[in-house]
């Protein structure tokens, strides 16, 4: 049996040690570790070569191996000249691959901080490249649009239904939930005011004609952009990971008329349809504050809002809800089309999908407010 591993060093000259290494190195057994020679080296400060001998070494693993590499280090640290003897063919051939691959440096302390101009720059290019890609995007989904009027385009009839399923008639929980309680918001901070003035029968106005006009079709725009924008997004953007998209293309089927334009057509859709329903839920959550709290009869307040309420503004809410519709399939679409091959890509693509959405809905609402007041309507 091999005993186990030993270190001796002793003085050859006086500016010269030699370190003989014997037995069994192997980490299962406590080799001796390079911290020895460390204060042979500490009470010897005028030695500078050193010589190993490892000739008498038995058995070895990674224990001989982080002996010699952390004595390498130390002698390259004090500036000592260090001779190998003695080692095994394998040792000499794994230490000279690992002196072959050095360290990596950390690139963010050497990589040169960027001035403000370069990052304005930068930020300046990378604006004006995605508005390129968007603009692309928005004709590619025009020319398959064309196509659908004509008769032309391509995609299965069965996904339009299914779309249309996911985007209507399941989306109704959450619009139920969200537009009632805007519409019991806008009654209690309406009633506040009101109330200083005797004047809480207009609180059915201000509700009524708020939900039909624009809130409906904000609040509602909102939801589907937080569930299906961010859907739409994951969706292409795992068919794009498994290179569905491509196969898509190699096939000769265009994706923009495959997969773009049924969910933008699904959305489109069903979007006024969510708005006329989320205008009832909202002035039933009016109704609520106002005849539970306010006295007002139920017969009353519905008259007050029928009053308030025209055509015009139930044309404008639904008008923005169709334009809030396209907006979260081609924000949702196109997020997923750029998407990257990696699971993570998919995760950005759905996020970058949802803060898009909401920002188009924003400023379609300040567009259209502003040409409204324009038109007087």
């Amino acid at each position: 049996m091999t005993p186990p591993g030993e270190l001796r060093v002793q003085r050859a000259a006086s500016d010269r040690l030699q370190i003989l290494l014997s037995g069994s190195w192997r980490l299962g057994e406590a080799p001796p570790s390079a911290d020895d020679v460390q204060r042979e080296f500490e009470r010897a400060p005028e030695v500078r070569s050193a010589e190993l001998d490892a000739s008498q070494v038995g058995d070895w693993d990674t224990g001989l191996l982080t002996f010699l590499v952390g004595l390498e280090r130390l002698c390259a640290d004090r500036k000592i000249d260090l001779e190998k003897n003695g080692l095994p063919q394998g040792a000499m051939r794994l230490l000279a691959l690992a002196a072959a691959v050095p360290e990596k440096k950390d690139a963010r302390k050497t990589a040169p901080k960027a001035s403000f101009l370069v990052h304005v720059g930068n930020e300046s290019a990378d604006f004006v490249r995605s508005a390129g890609e968007l603009l692309a995007f928005i004709g590619d989904a025009v020319v398959a649009l064309m196509n659908f009027i004509r008769g032309r385009a391509r995609f299965r009839r069965a996904d339009l239904g299914l779309l249309m399923a996911s985007c209507g008639a399941e989306a109704l929980p959450i619009v139920t939930l969200i537009c009632f309680l805007v519409g019991l918001i806008l009654a209690f901070i309406g009633a506040i005011q009101l109330a200083l003035f005797g004047a809480q029968i207009y609180v059915a106005d201000l509700v009524g004609i708020a939900m039909v006009r624009l809130m409906a079709a904000i609040m509602t725009g909102i939801v589907m952009a937080g569930r299906t924008g961010g859907a739409f997004a994951a969706q292409l953007g795992t068919m794009q990971v498994n290179q569905e998209i491509d196969a898509l293309k190699t096939l000769g089927i265009s994706p923009m008329e495959f997969l773009v334009l049924p969910r933008m057509l699904a959305l489109g859709l069903m979007m006024p349809l969510l708005c006329l329903y989320a205008n009832v839920m909202g002035i039933l959550g009016g109704m609520v504050v106002g005849v539970g709290m306010l006295d007002i009869g139920l017969v009353q307040y519905y008259n007050e809002t029928a009053r308030a309420v025209n055509l015009w503004n139930l044309g404008i809410g639904l008008f923005s809800g169709t334009v809030f519709g396209v907006i979260v399939a081609l924000a949702g679409c196109m997020r997923g089309m750029q998407c990257a091959r990696s699971a993570s890509a998919v995760g950005d693509a759905a996020t970058s999908a949802v803060v898009t959405a909401i920002v188009g809905i924003i400023v379609s609402t300040a567009l259209i407010t502003i040409i409204c007041n324009i038109l007087g309507i």
